[in-house]
């Protein structure tokens, strides 16, 4: 991988999570969302790309970052999955409920909203640690890099 190309995917998975931020917080605020964010970070198109360039990644950014980026990853989805289960894993629910309609009562809204805002704090922990990598990375001199 080249340094040019690394750059682009630190960059580009930094977007992918602003971008999944809004569409969380647009399901929140009740619209539909037809593909939900991956719940885990090997789900992720992040996560693939990050591990299965581990080797380079580790070499290139040193253990300790690293490992510092892949906790940061994982942290935003785990909390994540709050959300998730709130919205897209399907509960049993009672006659009433099936009755009523399916869609999202409001206690359900406010516990997304507690766990977005602690998701915004993971959120921001990530792109920091990102820019971290970038500053790296830019720093490198091409022959460090394939």
């Amino acid at each position: 991988m080249t340094k040019s190309q690394m750059i682009e995917a630190i960059e580009n998975a930094k977007e992918v999570h602003k971008t999944q931020m809004n569409k969380i917080k647009s399901e929140i605020s009740g619209k539909k969302i037809d593909k939900p964010t991956a719940p885990g970070k090997m789900e992720c198109e992040c996560g693939i790309w990050f591990h299965a360039n581990e080797k380079e990644m580790k070499n290139i950014l040193g253990l300790q970052l690293f490992e510092h980026l892949d906790r940061d990853h994982e942290k935003w989805h785990t909390d994540y999955v709050n959300i998730y289960k709130l919205f897209f894993v399907e509960e049993k629910k009672g006659i009433f409920s099936k009755l009523l309609g399916s869609g999202h009562d409001q206690m359900k809204i406010d516990k997304a909203k507690v766990y977005f805002s602690e998701l915004e704090k993971d959120t921001q922990a990530l792109l920091l640690t990102a820019d971290v990598a970038l500053r790296r990375v830019m720093a490198l001199q091409d022959s460090k890099f394939s």
